[in-house]
């Protein structure tokens, strides 16, 4: 090491001199000023002729190379320095050329009493959308990916018009800017380039803003996103006054979807498995990812940033949550993204779904719920950061989830409504709606070119492909059954067709199986109860499930009797409850079971008519025999209709 040591100059992270002594106020200070720059200033905040604190990044036989940022090195010639310095010594240059090719050259300065000048950099910001590769830029915004490969490390940065990639190169596989995090405001300057059919930035330098520039940066990046987060002004495809106040809300969390996305934050989605739920989720996964694909310069990133899964059982499992949980958490540790947001449709809206939700407080992860399952908000509520739900307006389930959805897709992505404009009718009869406005998207959707045979063999069919599916997403199969986001009209034709016709077939045969084994009793309301143990007595681990099943027996009794009937189909530890005419309030008769029969664990829900329950084995006859009772003193109404078929 040579005499001239790190404590030698006045550069960032020393202490620079003291000044030689204090003067009277208005006296001039003649001294020398040293410069010391930022790490990332540029050429543009250098001029020949100053002074600069410099720091040795090469020893060779002509002389010296220094950097006095990270993106401003030259070299100091030897006949240009007084002694002899090693990598990592510091001492004060002056800027003598700056050459056309960009090179740079200096000369040892030895000034007397000087003074120390911080020059921060104020660079000309580049917008993310819109970069050219070959150019030059830089880029303010927020870092919302730290990812390690084995080569360089990459910062996705996000500025509110998009979001790219900066690869840094330390050494193989060395993390690069240790001290930068996810959420930190930084500057990032280099040279775009073309990778893997996107574009990203190869980075010269790259800093974290702090104290005022970052405040400043941070109000801007929040201005930006509020402004480009705003969703588009359409009206809902229907007039349907029961519509407009549910619509404000679908605005506000269009607006969170939106703000998720261009802020780099991954969304998950978990929606029930069944016609309703899926007409609910293709629709804003296919707005979402198109938002994606046009924030993020990586094409691959709708894939890695969106992830939709069905759930069987009609509120947020344990066992659901604590695989999305694991998933976010391997995705925050192997690929450095921040944790997502989590989207409920078709579900998430009753106490059952709290321990879930707790679950994932413990990791701030925003949730946000649209159903039309009847509510407890003052449950939920503390845990959700947005909730749209019918009933929280004075209306109920017949507004269907997937009627709303299609609305929060348009919101999000208005020029989805062409390929939209039937889905809420499949939504509608696939959970037997009797809203007034089913007249209208029936009759949007002859418009379109789907008949009412069409859309009752589309509800069929994603049915179908829901129960093979089980847990897994199926994308490409489901959005050709809905002919939503399909390329190829005449597949999907043919895929309904053979679908729906395997669908009824099963049915058929399985209501063959069960009708000799149903139970009837006339209640002392008048209401048919009819029974049906489909463990025993139907076809197990085929189509249709026992919810299905169900479903399908309490539409054959309803037709046949044209009178109020109640269908009860029973297993070991379940059972799925369907009505018409009928109030039955099944919320709140699973809150009755448990107060009564604390021991029997009753757990579940659905809708005023129609849902589902579990129960410990050993206690099902005291549950059945309580259930029956409750549903003998229940109201008739001959204006309600079970509107969705519950699967299991």
């Amino acid at each position: 090491m040579s005499e001239h040591t790190a404590g030698d100059s006045g550069m960032r992270d020393d202490s620079s001199p003291e000044p030689d002594a204090v003067r009277a106020e208005g006296e001039r200070d003649d001294r020398d000023v040293v410069h010391d720059l930022a790490p990332d200033c540029t050429l543009e905040d250098v001029e020949t002729g100053a002074l600069y604190h410099a720091a040795v990044n090469g020893v060779v036989d002509y002389g010296i190379f220094v950097d006095v940022s990270d993106a401003v090195s030259g070299l100091v010639h030897e006949s240009n320095l007084d002694g002899e310095y090693a990598v990592g010594d510091r001492l004060i240059v002056r800027l003598t050329e700056v050459k056309e090719n960009g090179d740079v050259a200096f000369e040892e300065a030895s000034p007397g009493g000087y003074t120390t000048e911080t020059v921060e950099h104020e660079p000309t910001i580049s917008r993310v959308r819109g970069l050219v590769p070959g150019d030059e830029v830089t880029v303010e915004g927020e870092v919302v990916q730290t990812k390690q490969t084995g080569g360089p490390t990459i910062f996705g940065v996000a500025d509110a018009s998009g979001v790219v990639s900066c690869a840094a190169f330390e050494e193989a596989g060395v993390r690069a800017y240790p001290g930068v995090e996810v959420g930190d405001l930084v500057h990032v300057s280099g040279t775009v380039e073309t990778r893997e059919g996107g574009l990203q930035i190869e980075v010269d330098s790259l800093s974290a803003l702090s104290g005022d520039r970052a405040t400043e940066a941070r109000d801007r990046f929040e201005a930006a996103l509020e402004e480009r987060a705003e969703p588009a002004d359409v009206d809902p495809l229907v007039e349907w006054e029961a519509f407009e106040s549910i619509h404000d809300d679908l605005r506000d969390l269009a607006r969170l979807l939106r703000r998720t996305v261009l802020a780099g934050r991954p969304i998950r989605v978990r929606h029930h498995a069944d016609g309703d739920g899926m007409c609910a989720a293709i629709p804003v996964q296919l707005a979402l990812e198109r938002l994606v694909r046009e924030v993020h310069e990586d094409p691959d990133a709708s894939r890695h940033l969106f992830k939709r899964l069905p759930s069987k059982a009609p509120y947020y499992e344990m066992e659901d949550v604590t695989r999305d949980l694991n998933f976010a958490l391997e995705g925050r540790a192997r690929h450095g993204r921040k944790l997502p947001l989590l989207l409920m449709l078709d579900n998430g809206s009753t106490e059952e779904d709290v321990p879930a939700y707790e679950n994932l407080t413990h990791y701030d992860i925003p949730i946000a719920v649209v159903d039309h399952h009847h509510p407890d908000p003052e449950a939920v509520a503390p845990l959700l950061d947005a909730h749209v739900n019918p009933y929280l307006h004075g209306e109920d389930y017949r507004v269907t989830t997937g009627m709303m959805c299609v609305e929060l897709a348009r919101l999000i992505d208005p020029s989805l409504t062409e390929e939209l404009e039937h889905v809420p009718a499949v939504a509608g009869l696939s959970d037997r709606s009797k809203a007034e406005a089913m007249d209208d998207y029936v009759e949007l959707a002859a418009e379109a070119g789907y008949g009412k045979e069409d859309l009752l063999d589309i509800g069929e069919a994603l049915d179908y492909a829901a129960h093979w599916l089980r847990y897994s997403e199926g994308k490409t199969l489901v959005n050709d059954a809905l002919n939503v986001g399909c390329d190829d009209p005449e597949r999907h034709e043919e895929l309904v067709e053979f679908l729906a016709e395997r669908a009824e077939r099963d049915v058929d045969r399985q209501l063959e199986a069960v009708d000799d084994h149903v139970e009837h009793e006339r209640l002392a309301s008048g209401a048919h109860l009819y029974r049906i143990d489909v463990d025993e007595y139907a076809h197990r681990f085929t189509y249709p499930a026992p919810g299905k099943t169900t479903g399908e027996l309490h539409d054959t009794r309803v037709q046949e009797t044209g009178d109020p009937v109640i269908t009860i189909g029973y297993g070991p530890d379940f059972a799925v409850l369907r009505s018409d005419g009928v109030r039955l309030d099944i919320p709140t008769m699973v809150t009755e079971l448990n107060e009564e029969l604390p021991e029997a664990g009753v757990s579940g829900g659905g809708h005023l008519v129609v849902g589902s329950i579990k129960f410990v084995k050993g206690r099902r006859e005291a549950v059945i025999d309580a259930l029956v009772g409750k549903m003998a003193e229940a109201e008739i109404d001959e204006t309600l209709s079970s509107t969705a078929v519950i699967d299991d």
